[in-house]
């Protein structure tokens, strides 16, 4: 049995991501980009309704190819080794191995399954090529996997919420929490409303200030007050002449 790969790991390996879901493939944000270890399978952000409870990873792309989180990786299998890159500040795996197409001959450590020249003191490119090594000299993958009963997307991963129009929709975070505001926009009475205006006017000559003026309105039933407006101006002043003489 340690020879043989986890359903899961299999799965991951010969899954496609980044293409689009045939479940919802009306939606908007329908690539595949979520692994389900639970289902063995890849889905999309609108397939978390039916998986809220399963083992989630999230799938990324770096230079078109697959990669994972280190540090969600790490959970499932020792990654020791396999040499990791950054982008937006996260350590990523590769998922399958990316074979060269020519040979490069020079000093430094190389991929101990497709060759490819890595830094010190890393000899796999992707977990493929660590799995194949171990289970071609060790014959046993079991050391390596690690127990992992719950895993689930990072906060920052948004998912698309579907507001029944096709030309506008919200996302949220997977730990979002939507914010209500305390102050009504509008009084809970039908006789009377209330709305603010605030007007800019022009800078007037030799005045050299801005003016904004804010009136209320309030409109009723039985009459309405018309809009009052406040503006600051300066006025010219009298010119004064000497008296003749």
């Amino acid at each position: 049995m340690g020879i043989q790969k986890p359903a899961w790991l299999e799965a991951l390996y010969t899954q496609k991501f980044f293409v689009g879901c045939s479940t919802h493939e009306t939606a908007k944000k329908n690539e595949k980009n979520i692994f389900c270890l639970d289902c063995c399978t890849s889905i999309c952000p609108h397939c978390l309704p039916s998986h809220r409870f399963h083992r989630l990873v999230q799938i990324r792309r770096y230079v078109y190819h697959d990669v994972v989180r280190l540090e969600d990786l790490e959970k499932l299998i020792d990654c020791s080794s396999v040499q990791s890159y950054t982008i937006n500040s996260s350590k990523v795996v590769f998922i399958k191995k990316r074979p060269q197409s020519r040979q490069f001959k020079g000093s430094g450590n190389f991929c101990t399954s497709c060759d490819r020249s890595l830094q010190e003191p890393y000899i796999h490119c992707s977990l493929g090529c660590k799995v194949d090594y171990v289970l071609k000299h060790k014959k046993n993958l079991s050391p390596y996997l690690r127990i992992c009963n719950s895993l689930q997307l990072s906060p920052d991963f948004l998912v698309p919420q579907d507001t029944g129009d096709d030309e506008e929709m919200t996302y949220e975070t997977p730990n979002s929490t939507i914010v209500d505001y305390d102050e009504p926009m509008s009084s809970s009475s039908g006789s009377e409303n209330m709305s603010m205006v605030c007007t800019e006017f022009v800078r007037k000559k030799r005045s050299g200030l801005y003016v904004c003026g804010r009136s209320v309105s309030r409109v009723s039933n039985h009459h309405h007050e018309d809009m009052a407006t406040s503006m600051i101006s300066r006025r010219k002043g009298i010119p004064h002449r000497s008296p003749l003489c």
